[in-house]
């Protein structure tokens, strides 16, 4: 007798699995976690009380509108609240935005390496991923993602700061894209880092959504804010496209808890942007220091920094851990290490010095 199983999509065989960041060990030596792009500081001020007071109505299900959050972000970025979606962090939006625009026969363009959630998401949805690789300096490749549009492409994502290079592409070029990619062909700038910023020629995507009905623009809290553990991220996009993703959207995904903990949040911007800017700084001494070792590292304008190591990357990921810190490598390609803090950063500096020797 046979054993059957259930059907499952044939699409989903070749759909990778995300990989997050590992964690330090609770048993071993490992003290740091640099692997997952989170945020050192603990919540903002105000915000942790905000929720555990949330917490006391766990029992009832999450306003599902997000209604005074999406009133909050309205103010704070001076746009329609029609305009607004919000999800599950930014990943989950960016979910949305796939399955509201591409399924199968359809096409989503990314540059590669980005984030690697993209090619997941993508699949998903049945439709077919289009990566683009990035330039010699690790820099989005607009012309060859323009040249990669067919008359099937449906969605672009544009990943700015970049992740995991930390490159950015600036204002002249970004418009110099848009104006040029088919006014059906939505156009999402992925800008979950964009409070580390201080490029001035990198533009803020909100400035470009205004006139340009085909571009969305995507923020988190995870990251700059600290409510990795929350999961809220939202969309800003003209009101059909922010209609379809408020269709798409996960029925009260978004809890009460991280609601709250948002808008605290927002209401907290001096001690944001001084968090902000001691990470920032942080990540100028890091830098340095890994050029005076003798490592080329891409500019970054985001929480971490790249090293491509090519077949060496889970050496090094390696010898990192064993001398107590986590990073994130890409298996032949390279490493990702977050702006953590000083002593974290310290023991990441120690064992690229003692690597680059061995190069």
């Amino acid at each position: 007798m046979t054993e059957k199983t259930p059907r499952l999509r044939p699409a989903l065989d070749g759909v990778p699995t995300y990989k997050p960041g590992k964690p330090a060990a609770a048993d071993g030596p490992v003290a740091y976690k640099l692997s997952s792009n989170e945020n050192p500081y603990p919540p903002l001020p105000g915000v942790l009380e905000k929720a555990v007071d949330a917490a006391g109505t766990i029992n009832r299900y999450p306003d599902m509108t997000c209604t005074a959050l999406m009133a909050e972000l309205a103010d704070r970025f001076s746009v329609p609240v029609s305009h607004l979606a919000t999800g599950t962090g930014s990943v989950g939006v960016a979910q949305q935005l796939v399955q509201a625009t591409s399924g199968p026969g359809d096409e989503v363009i990314y540059a590669w390496r980005s984030f690697e959630a993209y090619p997941i998401i993508t699949q998903v949805s049945g439709a077919t991923p289009v990566q683009v690789p990035l330039t010699d300096d690790e820099v989005h490749d607009l012309d060859a993602m323009l040249a990669a549009i067919t008359e099937r492409t449906r969605l672009i994502f544009v990943c700015n700061p970049n992740n995991p290079t930390g490159t950015v592409v600036r204002r002249a070029e970004l418009e110099s894209f848009l104006d040029r990619v088919p006014a059906d062909v939505l156009v999402v700038l992925d800008e979950a880092y964009i409070e580390f910023v201080r490029d001035a020629d990198v533009p803020d995507g909100l400035d470009l959504y205004r006139d340009r009905p085909n571009v969305c623009v995507l923020r988190t809290f995870s990251k700059a804010y600290g409510l990795a553990g929350l999961r809220v991220g939202f969309a800003v996009a003209h009101e059909p496209v922010a209609a379809a993703l408020r269709k798409t959207a996960v029925p009260f995904g978004v809890s009460h808890i991280a609601q709250e903990a948002a808008i605290a949040s927002l209401r907290s911007e001096d001690a944001l942007q001084e968090r902000v800017r001691a990470l920032v700084e942080e990540r100028a001494r890091v830098v340095e220091a890994l050029a005076g070792q003798g490592w080329t590292v891409p500019e970054t304008q985001a929480n971490f920094v790249w090293l491509r190591l090519g077949e060496r990357a889970a050496d090094f990921a390696a010898a990192c851990e064993k001398a107590g810190v986590v990073v994130r490598p890409f298996p032949g390609e390279g490493i990702r290490a977050t702006i953590g803090e000083t002593a974290a950063n310290d023991l990441f500096l120690e064992v690229a010095a003692a690597f680059r020797k061995e190069l």
